[in-house]
């Protein structure tokens, strides 16, 4: 029993032993691990202050080189001060030598010259003068004849790049209408049995239908536009029935002619959605619808007020001017023509006037009653309206005289030329838009013929009305003449 304790008891101081030397053994690890981290604090802070030494020291040098910095601003700058004192010194002194020199000058001047320093210089200032008019009249002449060609060259861009832009077709007025059908087989039943239906349809509408063979279509012949256009509306109507009896013609006929306002209607509507002109008022809508069957020089008015609305808004454009003005004074200019021949007045009178009644304001009604030189133009939008009402009116294609009117017209200008006192033949050529004049040799010269071909103008623009321009072209020939013969 005692042998058991005594081993229990070793056991006890054995466990005791080894847990004393662990304890030992840890004590002795966090003291060292305690002296390590200690000495990397103390490095660090050894570190960190010999930083904080290094950038006083920086400081330090930075606020002495400011310091140096100062002193050498403030120096520079009473260096710079008294430089610039004697400059202004040595500038005073200057101008007072000038001065002395130019009284000096004057004087000797004076004395070689025998005059006093007015005279003198009244004397070379007329000079100058004389000299300078002189050489300022022959450049303002230069640049008036530059500004004459540059303002020409741009006129005629602005004109053709508002013509180029413009795809109107030509729109002329024929005594004849075609009609086209939607089949050969059409033609009988135009006709009728035994031609009832056609006599009936010529009898009510006062228009002759002209029906050829080979051709799927016919033709409404008559010089009153305004029964050929009722007639082609009749006739249009029966085609697309199908049923044509001479009842039916009455009754398509009489509905036509109820329908003739609401197509004047349409057809202004559509001209002012096409024009691109806004707030157009009723009883001004009635005439333009009126103006659909109009033409002049067989252009249809019409589509010419809407061709003048375009052209007149690209020229405004182009130069700056009120665009909406000038298209709306362009659209209305000719609405005039559905009054003449029922009341007293030129049609741009008139056309000013129902304008004025309507509301229109006073710069469009100048330009309606402007546009052929009735009253002088107030605002630019006038003379755009009037150069796009020519630029319409004469370019080719446009209008389309008759022939017999066409013939009057040719003849007048070529006897009005031969009036002239030297001239042997006249040729009218290109529509009257080129004259050829042949003289005499031994009565007009060289010189005779420029100064004939002049008045020759003169006389044509004042005596003559005429579109666009007439070419004149004064021709003289010399010939010798002999024969040879044998005996």
């Amino acid at each position: 029993m005692e042998t058991i304790v005594t081993v229990a008891t070793l056991v006890l101081l054995l466990a005791s032993l080894l847990v004393v030397n662990r304890a030992r053994k840890e004590a002795h690890e966090e003291r060292e691990s305690a002296r390590l981290e200690a000495e990397s604090i103390r490095e660090e802070a050894r570190v960190q202050l010999s930083e904080a030494q290094r950038r006083e020291e920086r400081v330090a040098l930075t606020e002495r080189q400011a310091a140096d910095d100062q002193r050498n601003a403030q120096t520079y700058a009473r260096s710079l001060e008294e430089r610039v004192n004697v400059v202004a010194r040595e500038e005073k002194r200057l101008a007072r030598e000038r001065e002395q020199l130019a009284v000096d000058f004057d004087d000797r001047l004076a004395a070689i010259a025998g005059l006093s320093v007015n005279d003198a210089r009244e004397e070379l200032l007329a000079r100058m003068r004389a000299s300078t008019e002189s050489q300022i009249a022959q450049e303002a002449h230069r640049r008036l004849k530059k500004a004459h060609k540059d303002a020409d060259r741009e006129a005629q861009h602005i004109l053709v790049s508002a013509m180029q832009r413009q795809a109107a077709a030509t729109s002329a007025h024929g005594a004849v209408t075609r009609i086209d059908l939607p089949s050969e087989e059409m033609k009988g039943r135009i006709i009728g049995r035994e031609g009832r239906n056609i006599r009936a349809f010529e009898a009510l509408t006062g228009v002759n239908v002209i029906v050829d063979e080979g051709v799927t279509a016919v033709h409404l012949s008559s010089f009153d536009v305004e029964r050929r256009e009722v007639a082609e509306a009749t006739l249009t109507a029966l085609i697309d029935d199908g049923r044509i009896q001479p009842q039916r013609v009455e009754a398509a006929y009489a509905k036509a002619l109820a329908d003739a306002p609401r197509r004047a209607m349409t057809a202004a509507l559509d001209a002012v959605e096409h024009a691109g002109v806004v707030g157009v008022p009723q009883n001004l809508l009635a005439l333009l619808g009126a103006l659909r069957l109009r033409a002049s020089y067989n252009q249809n008015v019409l589509a010419h007020l809407v061709e003048c609305a375009h052209l007149a808004g690209e020229i405004a454009t182009m130069v700056g001017a009120d665009e909406e003005l000038a298209r709306r004074g362009a659209f209305l200019h000719d609405i005039g023509k559905a009054l003449t021949g029922n009341h007293e007045g030129t049609h741009a009178q008139l056309g000013a006037r129902v304008a004025r009644e309507a509301g229109e304001s006073a710069d469009v009604v100048n330009a309606i009653e402007a546009h052929h030189d009735e009253v002088p133009q107030q605002t630019i939008e006038a003379v755009i309206v009037q150069v796009a009402d020519a630029v319409s009116a004469a370019r080719p294609g446009a209008r389309r005289d008759d022939v017999d009117s066409y013939v009057e017209r040719m003849q007048s200008l070529e006897k009005l030329v031969e009036e002239h006192e030297g001239v042997a033949h006249v040729y009218a050529m290109a529509a009257g838009r080129e004259l050829r004049v042949a003289v005499e040799p031994n009565v007009v010269d060289d010189d005779g013929a420029k100064e004939l071909a002049r008045t020759i103008v003169e006389h044509i623009e004042k005596d003559f009305s005429f579109a666009g321009e007439i070419k004149v072209t004064v021709i003289r020939e010399t010939r010798a003449d002999f024969v040879a013969g044998q005996a």
